[in-house]
């Protein structure tokens, strides 16, 4: 009987080792039972749904407010020597050290597509730091004002646009985030043109009623800064008020005006007064543009077309 019950629990513990060397995708799921937490939301939502990304690669030559100045790409080098290894002041290469590191001399953290904290004006307001782990995902509004701003490149947002895509879409969602598309973006390579008035902006009534009426988390603009008022009245009013605001974003012809959602991440740098932010927005899986977990998986990435070369402000970019 021993012998027996030994045996047993030799094939049980087998088993069980079987059982954890199988992948995961091949493991049978059991029947009636739904994957665990949010899990079933992932299978259900975001596995299908559209991604399509609002942000622009930072760079050495890019628009910027002129007082801040441009950011420098470099090789990393060696801060320390390691005996038989790098010495100090050496260059990371490939065939010396295995990797590479790029140093980034960045003047300013107003730089790019960027969430602007209230401690960018505020000595009283919130840093990046302090920001809460709850704006990582919210609903997103897309307010189309294109058209107004073709005609005229200096036009700023008013509450009637607002009233007008409630018209058409329902009352903006409570603690959403609403970007204002202008279509400015593709001005985005003509460094002189992108920041010189005129340029589209968000009106201060429109400002205040999104936040105090709609009580919005945060709007979004494609300029890199909120109006052309002399003393940039609305970014003032919202820093002040302890709001929040996304500059410099990209593509938002490109989602649907309402229905997705948005996915912010941004940089935590302690006591920071402004983050290097990346925008995502999730569609639903019928819309045309964008791309799915299924088309793009992220894992394992694809391959440069050819080795990585540093160009001339030392960006890397696949060079033959």
């Amino acid at each position: 009987m021993k012998r027996e019950l030994m045996l047993l629990i030799s094939f049980l513990f087998g088993l069980i080792l079987l059982a954890a060397c199988v992948p995961p995708d091949l493991a049978m799921p059991t029947p009636g039972v739904q994957a665990p937490g949010l899990w079933q939301t992932y299978e259900d939502v975001f596995k299908d749904a559209k991604y399509i990304d609002l942000t622009h690669a930072f760079a050495p030559v890019q628009p910027v407010w002129p007082g801040f100045g441009n950011a420098t790409f470099k090789p990393a080098v060696a801060g320390q020597a390691i005996e038989g290894y790098v010495e100090v002041g050496q260059e990371f290469t490939y065939e010396d050290h295995g990797f590479i590191a790029t140093a980034y001399d960045l003047p300013t953290d107003q730089y790019g597509t960027q969430l602007d904290p209230p401690a960018h004006w505020d000595d009283l307001g919130a840093t990046i730091s302090d920001l809460p782990a709850t704006f990582a995902i919210r609903p997103l509004a897309v307010i189309d004002i294109s058209d107004k701003v073709a005609e005229n490149e200096g036009y700023h947002l008013q509450v009637q646009d607002v009233l007008n895509w409630e018209t058409q879409h329902g009352r903006i969602p409570e603690g959403s985030v609403v970007m204002v598309r202008s279509d400015w973006y593709k001005k985005w390579d003509d460094v002189e043109r992108f920041g010189q008035a005129p340029f589209p902006g968000v009106g201060l009534d429109a400002l205040k009623f999104l936040h105090l009426e709609r009580k919005i988390l945060f709007h979004g603009h494609e300029p890199l800064d909120t109006d052309t008022t002399p003393n940039l009245e609305g970014e003032y009013w919202l820093m002040h008020n302890h709001f929040t605001q996304a500059e410099g974003v990209a593509n938002l012809d490109q989602v649907p005006e309402a229905g997705a959602l948005i996915i912010i991440g941004f940089a935590k740098p302690e006591g920071g007064t402004g983050g290097y932010a990346r925008y995502i927005a999730v569609a639903p899986s019928d819309w045309p543009h964008g791309v799915s977990i299924h088309e793009m998986p992220g894992a394992p990435l694809p391959t440069q077309t050819a080795p990585l070369k540093r160009d001339e402000n030392g960006v890397l970019r696949p060079t033959p």
